[in-house]
């Protein structure tokens, strides 16, 4: 399990990849609150929920970047553990109602998931650590980032990676559109900030901006 550095004793980040095809899921809490968001919950839903137990936290909500199978296939799971409400961009509904064909397309065991409980909306305020969330379609037409300013953490979902940016030949993406997202939502915000990717190993927006073959600044 892979940690990012934590910015303070009060703030809590645990990235670790889960699922059949290895989303990296996080759980960003607040040890002062006790409060806890899980994010990307893409399977092994007992090793997720045995984290937070350990951490002494509570989940308050269940997002997610976007909802290709591998960052949701545990969502179901995590609310009947927890009774967080689950959060999705509207524009990525259609994802989430296809899950198992989308499962059957992948070869994964096929799984039936609840209806989100509430739609993100841009800049939309989350409920711990001061995070928002900030609509980056492109990979996805619901595809959303969540920024915690404070902490100078980007979850990134497959928007952006190292090196890289996340696929556009699926349904709904958008390769004109991811780049508009990642130069003009994710390239203005800190060039020291982390950026917490999708799969594979963290990275940050300045080395992005200078380095990324797909959009400079």
């Amino acid at each position: 399990m892979s940690e990012q550095q934590e910015n303070t004793s009060q703030f809590v980040i645990k990235t670790f990849p889960v699922g059949p095809l290895q989303c990296n899921c996080s759980i960003i809490g607040d040890r002062l609150s006790g409060r806890a968001l899980v994010i990307d919950p893409g399977g092994d839903a007992d090793q997720i929920m045995a984290l937070i137990n350990e951490l002494n936290l509570k989940v308050t909500a269940i997002i997610h970047t976007h909802a290709h199978l591998d960052h949701i296939l545990a969502a179901g799971e995590i609310k009947k553990a927890t009774g967080a409400p689950i959060y999705l961009h509207e524009s990525d509904q259609f994802l989430w109602d296809m899950v198992e064909q989308q499962c059957a397309m992948f070869g994964v065991p096929s799984v039936s998931l609840p209806e989100p409980d509430q739609y993100l909306k841009d800049d939309q305020a989350l409920d711990c650590c001061g995070g928002v969330a900030i609509h980056t379609p492109g990979h996805t037409p619901g595809s959303v980032s969540f920024w915690f300013e404070q902490y100078k953490t980007l979850i990134a979902g497959d928007t952006l990676f190292l090196g890289s940016i996340g696929r556009t030949d699926l349904p709904g993406g958008d390769f004109d559109q991811i780049i508009t997202s990642i130069k003009d939502r994710i390239y203005t915000l800190d060039d020291d900030a982390v950026v917490v990717t999708g799969h594979g190993p963290n990275t940050t927006i300045g080395n992005e901006k200078t380095a990324n073959g797909f959009v400079r600044a």
